[in-house]
């Protein structure tokens, strides 16, 4: 085991101060960057860890940057987390234009609204959310430079042989949650265009931080003896301190016309190898149901990692962190990644 990474993660208070513990090389780079900056979408999954993590940076930097969390905060917890480690925090509606013109101007904004699970039953929601809200965003921002959280389900199926989807290949994703996501992506390159706003769109496959994730679920299926689909047999997987650090660093990514980049591992990863690995940690045998396919959800991440380097967190380190956190029953957000999924219908 490398030395920079601890042994295991004992639990929510030692999990939550390494996602959000910055590298050197954000540090660096934060001092670049104007005060304020805003975070929007910050009540989710990512988003507190995300605006801590550039606190943090800044203040380890020594630069006064003011980070402003922005959110409906359904959950009052998340809002006095972000208070509570210095960010400050401010409640909006992102459909409310009324909301937006109260926050702050920016010249760096990192937007992080989206919806997937409910499109089934709720697609109007859906489409309002991915759509409605980047264009009032990208009128509001319209001088600032943006970088916008998208989805790998922006793709279709990929073969795996082949290293997963790139860049420019064709968007014809399945499902109604995938064309909204698209659609979120073409309003932004629409704004991008019309205004010259510089964009990067970061196209994240799969995050993780134990109490969710891809292997997060994988691993819970192995400690109760649930049957593990092969159907999709690969995944790429990000450890989400690593993803939230490089949302920031790609700031200077940010181009008009909008550009894009894949972010995930840079290797794709077997269903049934994880489930293997994580049987061992967990002394359980992963019992198995149907055969892999030749294609699935993946990216490749060649030319992000060219620009910002590979992301530090290995996945031995993601293996035998999640084994033990199942093991002890460290807290699950009841979340399913649903990444076996083949029909894009969430």
């Amino acid at each position: 085991m490398s030395s920079e990474f601890p042994d295991l993660i004992a639990d929510e208070t030692v999990l939550d101060e390494w996602l959000t513990r910055p590298r050197q090389v954000l540090i660096d780079f934060i001092r670049t960057v104007e005060s304020p900056l805003v975070v929007l979408g910050a009540g989710g999954k990512m988003g507190p860890g995300l605006a801590v993590l550039a606190k943090r940076a800044a203040e380890a930097a020594g630069h006064p940057l003011e980070v402003i969390a922005a959110s409906r905060f359904s959950d009052p917890a998340a809002r006095a987390w972000l208070e509570d480690r210095g960010v400050r925090t401010e409640q909006a509606d992102a459909l409310r234009q009324e909301d937006l013109a109260r926050l702050p101007d920016t010249a760096n904004l990192i937007y992080l609204i989206g919806i997937k699970f409910g499109t089934s039953s709720n697609p109007g929601l859906t489409w309002a959310i991915n759509t409605l809200a980047p264009a009032a965003a990208m009128e509001r921002w319209r001088g600032s430079r943006i970088v916008a959280l998208s989805t790998g389900n922006v793709y279709p199926l990929a073969p795996v042989e082949k290293g997963g989807s790139h860049e420019d290949d064709p968007l014809t994703p399945p499902g109604e949650y995938a064309h909204a996501a698209l659609a979120r992506e073409r309003i932004f390159d629409y704004f991008s265009r019309e205004h010259g706003t510089p964009v990067a769109l970061m196209r994240l496959s799969y995050a993780l931080d134990l109490r969710y994730g891809v292997m997060a679920d994988i691993a819970r299926k192995v400690a109760a003896g649930t049957p593990i689909s092969l159907a999709t047999g690969h995944f790429n997987q990000i450890w989400q301190g690593d993803a939230n650090e490089f949302i920031l660093r790609a700031l200077p990514l940010a181009e008009s016309p909008a550009t894009a980049w894949n972010l995930t591992s840079p290797r794709i990863h077997g269903v049934r190898e994880t489930a293997l690995r994580l049987g061992t940690e967990l002394g359980k045998e992963p019992i198995f149901e149907g055969t892999e396919s030749g294609t699935a959800f993946v990216s490749n991440t060649a030319r992000l990692t060219e620009q910002l380097g590979l992301p530090p967190t290995p996945q031995e380190t993601m293996v035998r962190w999640v084994a033990d956190w199942v093991k002890n029953g460290g807290r699950s957000l009841g979340r399913p990644a649903h990444f076996e999924v083949r029909d894009g219908k969430f």
